[in-house]
């Protein structure tokens, strides 16, 4: 893997580790993160400290991966995704803006395989499960057990998906 340490005006990369033959488009903010090989980041994608995406992921463009996401392998993200770490946000306590020392971080695994539809909004402190795949613009609130179908707000199970 390389380290990236990249300011331009179509990228803003620090401390950014990179695996060979990934592919990271314009408008990208990514630091103190971990992509493995083959990937393809999309355009307006943000990913912040401790993030570790997998080989052969597909992140696509306006999606939001924070501190605390882990996406596995071959896994593919829709347009505008969104993902939460904090079960409790505020922006201030005692009459002072919130630091990192005034929350808990909650961690979110993306198992092998899944895939995650556009709009979708991916809540803290859940696994998503091997192979499941998450409907466009669905609130996934709880695990999603592997190859499964999850679609709505809250997600909820529509059916189960073919293994390979």
């Amino acid at each position: 893997m390389e380290i990236l340490n990249q300011e331009t005006a179509y990228h803003c990369l620090k401390n950014v580790k990179v695996g060979t033959g990934t592919r990271i488009f314009q408008f990208v903010n990514a630091y103190q993160c971990e992509l493995g090989d083959d990937c393809k980041v999309g355009a307006f994608v943000e990913i912040q400290k401790g993030v570790k995406i997998g080989h052969r992921c597909k992140v696509s463009s306006h999606s939001f991966l924070c501190e605390g996401v882990t996406l596995e392998n071959d896994i593919f993200i829709g347009h505008s995704v969104t993902f939460i770490n904090d079960r409790l946000p505020r922006a201030s306590a005692d009459g002072a803006l919130q630091t990192e020392a005034d929350w808990v971080l909650e961690t979110t695994t993306v198992k092998s395989g899944a895939s995650i539809g556009s709009g979708s909004t991916i809540l803290c402190g859940i696994t998503i499960g091997e192979g499941a795949m998450v409907g466009a613009g669905a609130v996934v609130t709880k695990d999603v057990e592997p190859y499964t179908l999850v679609v709505g707000n809250p997600a909820r199970k529509l059916r189960d998906l073919p293994r390979p």
